[in-house]
């Protein structure tokens, strides 16, 4: 369940029920979380970003938080047609669009399938590449993994990770706040959207081909990088990036301050 201190809306839509956070007034901002987290990951940012005058909607993606499980495999493209299905429900015709990891990729594909909806595009720690066989091969390990050991031992294997091992140790509250958000996630769920994710496009020419305001947000220490924020960066015609110091996979709750001056800075530009 989500551990969101924000008040739960619920839509149906795509014969499925997500919850959603949808806080303050103004020009709408779409938070996608990533794989195994909840909505609750964004409460720092939903609170800043109302306080600057913005509408801020915080979805639990399908099999996750507090949103309807589904069992088997969900790809990104199911994920992409929520949200776009979302946005219908509350009448929002374009966003300002940010996915972090998986929901990165996420946003990628609302980005090539449903390009109008969006405004701005974030990209917060994610690659943009397609698997290849060796790398779904791995996915599909996981997520036999999580089906054979569990939801808590999954989180210990992969907190380290998840934020900078050093922050572990030196963040308990934020280490913990991120092993309990992916103990707690339902198993059928994070399955579901590991072994769609195996299968999931490749976006590189997607964001060659972006021509609206896009920013790319890294931490320095992300185990997962391996220079793709700056590759990404790159691809993008009008691309910025930001990497946020002393943090690891999950910038905004391990840096929040760093990390939330520079998408302010972003978001300020395009205001």
């Amino acid at each position: 369940m989500s551990r969101s201190t924000f008040t739960t809306h619920t839509a149906h839509v795509n014969d499925t029920e997500l919850a959603y956070t949808d806080e303050g007034r103004g020009e709408s901002v779409v938070l996608l979380h990533g794989h195994a987290y909840d909505r609750s990951m964004w409460d720092g940012q939903v609170t800043t970003l109302a306080e600057q005058g913005w509408r801020v909607i915080a979805p639990d993606l399908r099999g996750f938080g507090e949103s309807q499980v589904t069992e088997g495999i969900v790809y990104t493209e199911e994920f992409a047609a929520d949200i776009v299905a979302l946005l219908d429900e509350l009448g929002l015709e374009a966003v300002i669009l940010l996915g972090f990891s998986m929901s990165g990729q996420v946003a990628m594909q609302i980005a090539a399938s449903y390009p109008e909806r969006v405004s701005a595009l974030i990209i917060n720690d994610t690659v943009p590449t397609s698997e290849d066989a060796a790398g779904r091969r791995r996915r599909h390990v996981a997520a036999d993994g999580i089906v054979r050991d569990g939801m808590e031992t999954y989180a210990q294997n992969v907190l380290s990770k998840m934020i900078a091992e050093e922050n572990v140790e030196r963040l308990p509250e934020v280490a913990e706040r991120v092993r309990e958000m992916i103990r707690t996630a339902p198993l059928e769920g994070s399955t579901a959207a590991m072994r769609g994710r195996a299968e999931r496009n490749d976006f590189t020419e997607t964001l060659r081909a972006w021509e609206k305001p896009a920013l790319v947000i890294v931490g320095d220490s992300d185990a997962f990088d391996n220079g793709a924020g700056q590759a990404m960066s790159e691809l993008l015609r009008h691309g910025e990036l930001a990497v946020v110091s002393a943090s690891g996979h999950t910038p905004n709750m391990e840096n929040p301050s760093e990390y939330d001056a520079a998408l302010g800075a972003f978001l300020a530009r395009l205001a």
